[in-house]
């Protein structure tokens, strides 16, 4: 007994320990400075809150999620780096920046290593396979969705028949809306585009554009400004002290009130979200989550942008349990299998055509007298095609 005693000894010490499974490393290649970080931050807050839910109900795959993080600084070739960065710290998936253009670098070198990316919020639909590749996602609802969200409504709520497009050239999420806008506005009955202008984020003044409006025979019903801030409230300002007081439409891109100290008592200016910061959202997971970001940063979200990073994580973690491995090719298959996937903001659906959201259930915002409030919700009664997406 002694003798067999020994060797199990012996054999227990030559025996290699039983190790715990490593963390599961989540990359955040986002902005962190510059004017993108208004936009990242709030997101990446959200994909946490989501992560540290995860991790607390026993993690993923049997692992608990780490995040290990690189700032973009909002710039192209910093974006890049901070994509190496974290690749270098042992990232297995990479979330990047909201914005398609600041976020894509870093993507792509997720790409490279075969690796799923998921941008923020990002709403150009390049952010996936038609742009950085078959292993990129977003979880956010796409521009031209938002604006072609606005041309049904506006018609069927607000009896729009008329409308100006204003549009801010500066990235291509503002093209988005209005090709959206464009695309579902003349299919409706009696609807009709008068005029069309274009303008830049930073410039000092529309006075030109006004003028080409205040020309046409009557004021348009709608105006379909496709902007975000600063411009939009320079925009919206310069509109209204013009005496045009037609109804203002907009992306998702300007909600929230904290540009409303630039217009003082606006009136008229409607968006669509992806759920309400307000308290009045319909569904009481939005609300729960904004009371959840409250106690984790000490305020509500300041606009719709923090949901996308929720929902990323969450749609990602599915398909990571569903696929059993992390590995990008599988979890994309996972995804792809996705229809009308439940979430806390909508249900979301991905294929292997499209790795966004070309329709979606919105809440529709208007401020007014200085006061942002749902109104309504709308879902637009026919996906936008990809050939629209893709500006062909």
């Amino acid at each position: 007994m002694k003798r067999l005693a020994s060797h199990v000894v012996a054999l227990t010490l030559l025996a290699p320990p039983v190790l715990a499974q490593e963390d599961l490393t989540v990359g955040f290649a986002i902005a962190k400075s510059g004017w993108m970080e208004a936009y990242d931050t709030p997101a990446a807050t959200a994909a946490m809150i989501r992560i540290e839910e995860i991790n607390a109900a026993g993690g993923l795959l049997g692992r608990q999620i780490k995040v290990v993080e690189a700032d973009t600084r909002t710039d192209r070739a910093e974006s890049a780096k901070a994509g190496l960065d974290v690749l270098d710290q042992g990232a297995e998936m990479m979330v990047v920046s909201c914005d398609y253009d600041f976020g894509a670098p870093a993507a792509l070198v997720a790409e490279g290593e075969g690796m799923n990316s998921f941008f923020l919020c990002a709403e150009d639909v390049k952010a996936g396979i038609q742009g950085v590749g078959p292993n990129s996602f977003s979880s956010s609802v796409l521009a031209p969705v938002q604006g072609a969200t606005m041309a049904e409504w506006a018609h069927a709520k607000r009896e729009a028949r008329t409308a100006y497009v204003l549009e801010d050239t500066f990235i291509e999420y503002n093209k988005g809306i209005c090709t959206g806008f464009n695309w579902m506005f003349p299919q409706l009955d009696g609807a009709q585009i008068v005029g069309s202008d274009t303008f830049k984020n930073d410039d000092a003044s529309i006075a030109s554009q006004i003028t080409r409006i205040k020309e046409l025979p009557e004021q348009p019903d709608v105006i379909m400004l496709c902007s975000f801030m600063p411009g939009a409230a320079a925009a919206v300002r310069q509109l209204r002290a013009a005496g045009i007081n037609s109804l203002i439409l907009n992306g998702s891109a300007v909600d929230g009130s904290y540009w409303l100290e630039a217009t003082p008592d606006l009136s008229g200016f409607v968006v669509p979200v992806q759920g309400s910061i307000y308290g009045d959202d319909p569904r009481p997971e939005v609300e729960a989550f904004n009371k959840a970001y409250e106690a984790k940063t000490g305020s509500r979200p300041a606009s719709q942008y923090a949901y996308p990073g929720y929902v990323l994580i969450d749609l990602w973690a599915k398909a990571v349990e569903r696929a059993g491995t992390v590995e990008g090719a599988a979890v994309t298959a996972e995804l792809e299998k996705m229809r009308d996937e439940p979430t806390a903001f909508g249900p979301r659906t991905f294929t292997s055509e499209l790795h966004h959201q070309n329709t979606a259930l919105m809440q529709i915002i208007e401020i007014t007298g200085g006061k942002p409030a749902r109104v309504d919700e709308w879902r637009i009664s026919q996906p936008v095609p990809l050939d629209v997406l893709m500006k062909k």
